[in-house]
């Protein structure tokens, strides 16, 4: 290499050490949250009176300071734009179609579930829904935030990761085997439950390769979730 020739850049910017420093702040994260929430019963008694919003507003905790972690790896350390380094775009191909792919996705994940014989599980965030107020926040956090988030750390952040260093293929089941794991505990580590989360999570990985654009993950994911809930709300 001639002194006028430079490195192209390397996409994404971040490595697998960026990933090391995301694991490492989930434990100070969740410390700080429960500090928070502690501060928070003290200061008004009455907001731990409800348990949906006591246990959202503690995820919600984590989420932000997890997504400031973010923050800090790709646009301080490596001066990105934080959005668009992670995929985040308003128009791009296939918009329509990934908000309409959602609920079709799962129509057909809850066939397969059928087919495999998924056992019947208590789900302690549906558990959550006691009122008028908490179904609102259960299902907006439930349709918008924790998919949001998600997106935003495993088809934003990993994905292209992965994709760098093995291929889009791998990356996109990769991801979706990550993307399942954290909930075995909320599903009992019912392996239909898991196979059910990685396939969704495999489509996600999809759409987003496809598109080029986490965006479409998102939506995909948030019309999954809001299905999910209308069926959920259905049966009761």
């Amino acid at each position: 290499m001639t002194p006028h020739e430079s490195e192209p850049t390397r996409l994404p910017v971040w490595g697998w050490e960026d990933v090391a420093l995301l694991g490492g702040a989930f434990l100070p994260a969740f410390g700080l949250s429960l500090v928070l929430m502690k501060l928070l019963r003290w200061l008004a008694p009455a907001f731990s009176a409800s348990a949906a919003v006591s246990n959202l507003t503690f995820q919600l905790l984590v989420y932000l300071f997890m997504v400031g972690a973010l923050f800090l790896v790709v646009s301080l350390k490596y001066g990105q734009p934080f959005w668009s380094a992670l995929g985040w775009t308003v128009a791009f191909r296939g918009d329509i179609l990934s908000l309409l792919a959602g609920p079709l996705l799962a129509v057909g994940i809850s066939a397969l579930g059928v087919a495999i014989h998924t056992p019947e599980l208590r789900d302690p965030i549906r558990e959550m829904i006691t009122g008028r107020a908490s179904l609102v926040a259960v299902v907006f956090f439930g349709v918008v935030i924790a998919p949001f988030v998600e997106e935003l750390f495993f088809r934003g952040f990993l994905f292209p990761l992965i994709a760098r260093s093995a291929g889009p293929w791998v990356s996109i089941v990769l991801t979706a085997i990550v993307f399942a794991l954290p909930h075995g505990a909320q599903n009992q580590w019912a392996w239909q439950q898991l196979v059910l989360i990685g396939t969704a999570g495999m489509v996600f990985g999809f759409a987003r390769y496809k598109t080029g654009a986490t965006t479409a993950s998102f939506l995909m994911h948030a019309g999954f979730n809001a299905t999910q809930f209308a069926g959920f709300l259905l049966t009761r």
